[in-house]
């Protein structure tokens, strides 16, 4: 631990509350293509580890921060329409106390990520890092509880899985993904290959195309295959990362005011799993 690392990982939090969560998050992938072809051209992992997944760029960092900056924008200030809107860069609040509540989460996310990979645990730390600091934000500065205030009208239901149209759906684009991410993860041996290109092409998202997020399914794909060996047991955590995605997107992240994110959640499950019974 350094002041150096905190001053920056202060800035990186407020530049994702500056640009928003999911905009910073998008360019995290862009910086991370760059990282894995140096890496793959022989260079040094500097840009991989410590820009792309450091204070700059970390989605513990910046995509953290940027999510409670959105929550207390909307819930505290009430300079932003909803606290689960990570698309909006915050910039428009033209408010001191957002910028720095970002920048706050961006050091607390460096502190807690230093905390879990000094005791060692067995995951993902940087998705569980990113878990804990939007649970936190949700229990400061949210106020429909962690599970969210489900009002339910005309005897309707709250579902916790999709149909059974959208779950085929999932399960087929999953073990697509899974695949060829899969393949390419055990001929270059660099487990976020799949992370990084699904992360860029969010931008997709940002421009309005309805396309999934997959950096969850993409990335547990690639632990997996490293760990295991064996492209096939990477395809099926792929199958099995994307169908409970779903489930935690509809358990934490709907009928809410703040986000949880599922797919950083959905890797910390998935990790811990695998880097203790496959590694």
């Amino acid at each position: 631990m350094s002041w150096s690392l905190i001053l920056a990982s202060f800035g990186g939090g407020m530049l994702g509350a500056i640009l928003g969560a999911l905009p910073v998050f998008i360019f995290t992938g862009f910086i991370g293509l760059i990282g894995v072809g140096v890496l793959a051209a022989g260079g040094p992992a500097t840009i991989l580890n410590d820009i792309t997944f450091g204070a700059l760029l970390g989605p513990h960092i910046a995509f953290a921060g940027g999510v409670a900056a959105a929550a207390f924008a909307a819930n505290k200030k009430h300079c932003l329409e909803n606290g689960v809107d990570i698309i909006t860069p915050l910039k428009k609040t033209n408010d001191l106390s957002v910028l720095l509540v970002g920048g706050v989460f961006g050091v607390l996310g460096y502190l807690i990520n230093y905390l879990y990979v000094y005791l060692s645990i067995p995951v993902d730390t940087i998705a569980m890092t990113v878990f804990t600091s939007g649970l936190i934000v949700r229990l400061i500065f949210g106020k429909t509880g962690i599970f969210g205030k489900f009002t339910p009208s005309n005897g309707e239901k709250r579902k916790f899985i999709s149909d059974t149209k959208s779950l085929y759906f999932i399960l087929l684009y999953s073990l697509g993904l899974g695949a060829v991410i899969s393949y390419c993860v055990d001929l270059t041996q660099i487990q976020v290959l799949g992370f990084v290109i699904s992360a860029a092409l969010l931008i997709f998202l940002l421009l309005g195309f309805d396309i999934p997020v997959t950096h969850h399914i993409t990335l547990v794909a690639g632990y997996a295959t490293v760990a295991s060996g064996s492209i096939l047991v990477g395809i099926l955590f792929a199958v099995i990362a994307g169908v409970l995605g779903d489930v935690i997107e509809k358990t934490i992240n709907k009928y809410v005011d703040t986000h949880i994110d599922p797919p950083a959640t959905t890797i910390l499950i998935c990790s811990l799993f695998i880097f203790t019974t496959l590694m």
